[in-house]
């Protein structure tokens, strides 16, 4: 047996996500990079690890064994990195966060002077829809989840990092009427939504119930890129936070539409159980972010604060 501890880290993601494409995004990867990996660990076995039945993979019964062993060899590995560090004084453990797809526009920049202050931390970054996020922090599988709306029905703490700001969006070419007046607008422009569940979906339609705007609806996609290639492509607008669309305003290929009413602003937070003891790695990212967040913001987060 000649496998490596990255080819099983690339079958793990591959057995939880069930797809080569969301593995790939997990873990930065190009997807021939994960099918390469994933081959190069199955060409040690006789027996398959995964098939493909239509066109979803499945993970058989001999890979489920294999995956249970994976995580303990992983697990193992890291504790003997971090018992090394522990010995040098280093900072070590796990920092595990889930976020919402569009917080993955903001929390890289609040790791990444922390990692590099804590180079013994480890961290594992879901980026998934709103629904998965608070399912995974209620069950305890994280230490923090980033959201812009709170859990309902749910004890947590939080420190707030970043304004989220909502406004109305379409291709350059939409021609905006006159009127302005959101009644006029969204009663005349086609609105993509989001999925169900998403936290820009229901920030949208409270928005929308509460000055009781007539809608003509275009159609329902699935993620926040889904959603800003069809205004792209000029299929529609949407309502959409501004995190995500710097580098199409500057590049003119989506434009803001001035609505009195826009933008909508909720706030982005690190929530987590309340309760919760807190690991020393989180009790650590807690200070930093205490210390550091006005910093963070200045340096990556000017041109949006002023927006």
């Amino acid at each position: 047996m000649n496998y490596t501890l990255h080819q099983l880290q690339v079958f793990l993601q591959v057995a939880e996500h069930k797809s080569i494409t969301k593995a790939a995004e997990a873990l930065h990867l190009t997807q021939p990079a994960v099918s390469i990996q994933l081959k190069n660990l199955q060409d040690q076995f006789d027996i398959p690890l995964t098939e493909v039945v239509g066109r979803q993979l499945f993970v058989t019964d001999f890979g489920r064994e294999i995956e249970q062993a994976a995580r303990l060899i992983i697990d193992q590995a890291l504790a003997i990195q971090q018992k090394t560090l522990a010995y040098k004084g280093q900072l070590t453990g796990r920092l595990k966060i889930s976020v919402v797809s569009t917080g993955k526009y903001i929390m890289p920049y609040f790791l990444s002077a922390f990692l590099q202050r804590h180079p013994g931390v480890e961290v594992v970054m879901d980026v998934t829809n709103k629904s998965r996020v608070i399912t995974s922090l209620q069950q305890n599988e994280v230490d923090f989840s980033l959201v812009s709306i709170l859990p309902e029905r749910m004890a947590v703490a939080q420190v707030e990092l970043l304004q989220n700001k909502l406004f109305l969006v379409a291709n350059p070419l939409v021609k905006v009427p006159r009127n302005r007046k959101a009644y006029s607008l969204f009663e005349q422009l086609p609105l993509i939504y989001r999925e169900a569940g998403s936290g820009t979906r229901q920030s949208m339609e409270r928005f929308l119930l509460q000055l009781n705007l007539p809608v003509s609806r275009k159609m329902e996609l699935t993620s926040n890129e889904a959603v800003k290639q069809a205004v792209m492509a000029g299929l529609g607008v949407s309502i959409m936070p501004l995190i995500g669309i710097r580098n199409e305003l500057q590049l003119g290929q989506l434009q803001i539409i001035p609505v009195k009413e826009l933008p909508i602003q909720t706030t982005w937070r690190l929530i987590w159980l309340q309760g919760k003891q807190a690991s020393p790695a989180a009790r650590a990212f807690l200070d930093f972010l205490a210390a550091e967040r006005a910093q963070i913001i200045q340096q990556h987060f000017d041109w949006y604060e002023t927006y």
